[in-house]
């Protein structure tokens, strides 16, 4: 079955067509009955990633329509950007959520999870380790793009060698909406038994404002001075959220490590 009036691409990113015209004539359609070149697939090995809307791109990651041809993958992919308010709402929907909606299933949900993932952790720099950690900035680009959508606070230990370079990251508490306890024993447990040199300290802020809490700085102070007890320096804790990140060792509070 053929869709008239040109490229379904072009009428997205175009204004030849209002785009509820174009939802009208493409909803339900099976994306395999569509003209091979304007298919999400062929359209990406044509014109590449950035010629697709973000509906095509998940089309691709989503493969297949709902069960029985009730909606094709596209129908899906605009669906999920309605529900949650675009591809950041999308973002930190879980799994359980996602496998709720009429025609995601697991392997659907699943594959949303894993893209995301990998492009946090293309945009992190994880992929080409061993990272270093020269300063505050380095820190917060690294990680806010792994804990900027989360709903619960996460407190993560960074253990660095010598040479300031990432071992490896290791959560040590998962707080509720607007708290974490952290103790300096459970911060430093991996530290000590992998005898890193150094360590930072990253946690996030869910409401958006990385501004450090008195608990925040209460807390910096403690394991600032559990640092020195054990011979690891604490080269920072930095707080990372949607409006930017904040260092509490360049305003002063873990001056003295």
């Amino acid at each position: 079955m053929g869709i008239p009036g040109g490229s379904l691409q072009d009428r997205e990113a175009g204004p030849s067509l209002p785009r509820d015209r174009e939802r009208e004539l493409t909803a339900g359609v099976r994306i395999s009955d569509w003209p091979a070149g304007e298919r999400p697939r062929e359209l990406l090995e044509k014109s590449g990633t950035r010629s697709l809307s973000e509906a095509h791109l998940l089309a691709v990651i989503l493969r297949t329509g709902a069960p029985g041809g009730r909606s094709s993958a596209l129908d899906l992919g605009r669906g999920l950007l309605s529900r949650y308010g675009g591809l950041e709402g999308l973002d930190m929907a879980s799994v359980a959520e996602l496998k709720r909606l009429a025609g995601i299933g697991l392997a659907k949900a699943a594959s949303i999870k894993a893209a995301f993932e990998l492009g946090r952790r293309l945009s992190s720099g994880e992929i080409s380790r061993p990272r270093r950690f020269r300063d505050s900035r380095g820190v917060a680009a690294y990680f806010r793009p792994q804990l900027l959508n989360l709903r619960k606070e996460i407190f993560v230990t960074v253990l660095l060698n010598g040479r300031h370079e990432l071992i490896r990251e290791t959560t040590v508490s998962e707080g509720c909406l607007t708290s974490s306890i952290v103790h300096p024993r459970e911060a430093f447990r991996a530290a000590v038994r992998e005898a890193a040199a150094a360590v930072l300290f990253v946690h996030n802020h869910p409401s958006g404002d990385p501004t450090p809490s008195v608990e925040d700085r209460r807390l910096t102070e403690r394991l600032v001075e559990a640092g020195k007890i054990l011979g690891i320096r604490v080269l920072d804790h930095v707080v990372v959220a949607r409006r930017g990140y904040v260092s509490l060792l360049e305003d002063g509070t873990a001056g003295s490590a």
